[in-house]
C-alpha cells in the first residue's frame, strides 16, 4: 500500500460502480485524486471526500459531459491545473445501450461511440503530452471482455470496447519507449448497480453459475488491478488487455 504518494491520478466515469472505487483505492495507495463524471455535484464532492479519507492528500471533482467533443480537453486542462500533474488516466466512463442490431438508431451510435470510445481517445491526446513533459505516467483503459468475445443485444457497446483494446495496442506502440505505460483492464460480470439493474433475481443466479469462479466480481477487485497496472510491479506490462472475469470468456 500506499506505493503511489506524489502521484495525481484522473478517474473518469467515478460518480458509482467502478470508478468511484478505482478512485478510493488509488487514493489508499497515496495518489491525490481527480474525480470526473457527468453526474452531480453532491455525487462527486461526496467521492472527492471518501478519497480524502481513504489517504488522498489532495481530492478534487469536476463535472464533464464526455459525449460533448471537446470535454475531455477541458477535463485534462482543469485536472491539470488543480493538481499541478498528471501521472495516470483512467478512462473509466462508459454506457452500454441494450437493443437488438437493427433497431440501434444514429443518437445511440453517437453516444455509446463518444463517451466509450472518442472520449478516452481526446483525453489520452490531451494528457500524454503533459505525461511526457513530467517524464512518463500510466494511461489505463476500461474495455471489456465483451470488447473480446460478441454478446447479443450489444453491438455498439462490443464494436467500441474492442476499440479501446486496438486503442490501448497502439498507443502502447508509440508511447512504451517514453516511459508511459498504456494497458487495459477487462472485466466480466462486475455486481454494480447497473449490472444488476433490470435483471431479476432467476437471471442474476444463472449468471453467477456461468462463472466458473461462481459468482460475479466486485468493482473493489476491479479497483485492485487497475492499482496493480499503476505499479512499480507492472513495470514491464504494456499494450496488455488484463481479463478478470472470474473464468466466464473461457466458459
Amino acid at each position: 500500500m500506499r506505493g503511489l504518494e506524489g502521484k495525481v491520478a484522473v478517474v473518469t466515469g467515478a460518480s458509482r460502480g467502478i470508478g468511484q472505487a478505482v478512485a478510493e483505492r488509488l487514493a489508499a495507495e497515496g495518489a491525490s485524486i481527480y474525480v470526473a463524471a457527468e453526474g452531480t455535484a453532491a455525487e462527486l464532492a461526496a467521492v472527492a471526500a471518501a478519497c480524502g479519507a481513504a489517504g488522498a492528500a489532495q481530492a478534487e471533482w469536476g463535472l464533464h459531459d464526455l459525449s460533448q467533443a471537446d470535454a475531455p480537453a477541458r477535463m485534462i486542462a482543469d485536472a491539470h491545473r488543480r493538481m499541478g500533474r498528471i501521472d495516470i488516466l483512467v478512462n473509466n466512463a462508459g454506457i452500454r445501450i441494450r437493443k437488438a442490431f437493427c433497431d440501434f438508431s444514429h443518437d445511440d451510435y453517437d453516444r455509446v461511440m463518444a463517451i466509450n470510445l472518442r472520449a478516452p481517445f481526446y483525453a489520452s491526446q490531451a494528457v500524454v503530452p503533459i505525461m511526457l513533459a513530467q517524464g512518463g505516467g500510466h494511461v489505463i483503459h476500461m474495455s471489456s471482455t465483451l470488447g473480446m468475445v460478441a454478446s447479443r443485444f450489444a453491438a455498439l457497446y462490443n464494436v467500441a470496447k474492442g476499440g479501446l483494446l486496438q486503442l490501448t495496442r497502439t498507443m502502447a506502440l508509440e508511447l512504451s519507449s517514453q516511459n508511459i505505460l498504456v494497458n487495459a483492464v477487462c472485466p466480466g460480470p462486475i455486481a454494480t448497480e447497473g449490472f444488476v439493474a433490470g435483471r431479476n433475481p432467476g437471471e442474476l443466479e444463472q449468471r453467477a453459475r456461468d462463472v466458473p469462479i461462481g459468482r460475479f466480481g466486485t468493482a473493489e477487485e476491479v479497483a485492485g488491478v487497475v492499482a496493480f497496472l499503476c505499479s512499480k510491479d507492472a513495470a514491464y506490462i504494456a499494450g496488455h488487455g488484463l481479463v478478470m472475469d472470474g473464468g466466464y470468456v473461457i466458459h
